[in-house]
């Protein structure tokens, strides 16, 4: 009985982020296309300068009429989807006590409150940068936060979340697969910060229509596996339903888009999924159990150091990140998307053996 009520507890908050989700979306749409959320200028005007280096592929691929009429903060979609979810289960089980409702409440202050913060401040502050980038007309904040600064807040959140988990949580180490436990100190804080940079900066992977909903929705499906087998069915429930939320965000951002993630999306997950791969003490694992994401955010980064070296002529792809640069080849974006969703399905089911064999 008691792993029963546990499936259920992540099941039916999963099915319930995407119930949430699929009713809220014509509302939040409505809005969306009445007040124009959408970019004033596109990437060909952001970034002159490397377009000047890549104009004939980057042009070639860059749909600019969608991005200036295809609203761009449609990560609102899934955060409310899940902060519904955790409103309604947490009052059911407040007004209507039960030994069943109250052990579907999965607001915990040890497993759920920190990811749930991580996703609602990241979630925030995206918000800020889309309607920035939607509404400034001009200045330094006419396409949202600078990068520099947009670095700066990621970094400031990195530090703050693992200062966190060393004085609050006490935790100082993290597992090396088939190798036991390595102790950090104090080092801890600056690894978890650079865990958080890295999975902020594969947010460029929300640059094909269904891609960063598919993979991230199975990702966060592979830590709620990975959670409720280490006995977090709290923090399972929690990665569940960010994943039903992700669900219902791609049923509409399946080609043609009705909106993009946006930044309010990706950096509220991402950093809350570097919050969990803490929690799970799976954060080496990462890399696997989230490759698409890894490889996208490494492609980018390759991209930009080879030709801060060699100059022009030292592009290791057409366009980065990855995805842009199969685009290029002559891929069709279908089945770029498709194929990615494929390899997160393998790569993830990996990374969960080895996390449970280790």
């Amino acid at each position: 009985m008691e792993f029963t009520l546990s499936l259920i507890k992540v099941f039916l908050p999963t099915a319930l982020g995407f119930i949430v989700g699929m009713a809220i979306t014509p509302l939040f749409t409505h809005y969306f296309y009445k007040y124009k959320i959408w970019k004033r200028t596109s990437r060909l005007d952001d970034e002159r300068k490397e377009v000047e280096e890549i104009s004939a592929e980057f042009k070639a691929i860059h749909n600019t009429s969608a991005e200036l009429s295809t609203p761009r903060a449609g990560g609102i979609i899934i955060w409310m989807s899940v902060l519904i979810t955790i409103l309604v289960i947490f009052l059911i089980s407040k007004l209507y006590p039960t030994p069943i409702t109250e052990k579907l409440d999965f607001l915990s202050r040890g497993q759920t409150l920190l990811p749930f913060f991580a996703l609602i401040a990241g979630s925030l502050i995206g918000l800020v940068d889309d309607l920035m980038a939607t509404f400034v007309r001009k200045g330094i904040f006419l396409n949202g936060f600078p990068r520099r600064m947009m670095l700066g807040i990621v970094t400031l959140i990195g530090l703050a979340g693992g200062w966190w988990f060393f004085t609050k949580l006490d935790i100082s180490s993290i597992a090396i697969p088939f190798n036991g436990n390595l102790e950090l100190g104090f080092l801890f804080i600056p690894v978890f910060l650079l865990v958080v940079l890295a999975t902020f900066s594969s947010s460029v992977i929300d640059g094909i229509d269904g891609l960063a909903g598919g993979v991230l929705a199975i990702t966060f499906a592979a830590y709620a596996f990975l959670a409720f087998f280490q006995n977090q069915i709290d923090l399972a429930a929690f990665s569940g339903v960010i994943s039903g939320g992700l669900l219902a965000f791609l049923w509409f951002n399946i080609p043609p888009a009705r909106f993009y993630m946006g930044e309010t999306g990706m950096l509220g997950l991402t950093v809350s999924l570097a919050v969990i791969a803490f929690m799970t003490d799976t954060v080496l694992l990462l890399p696997i159990i989230a490759l698409p994401l890894t490889v996208t955010a490494l492609s980018s980064a390759l991209q930009i150091i080879s030709k801060k070296i060699f100059g022009p002529k030292g592009k290791i792809f057409k366009v980065a990140p990855l995805h842009h640069h199969f685009e290029s080849l002559g891929w069709s974006r279908e089945k770029i998307t498709m194929r990615y969703w494929v390899i997160s399905i393998v790569f993830a089911v990996i990374g969960i053996i080895i996390a449970l064999i280790s």
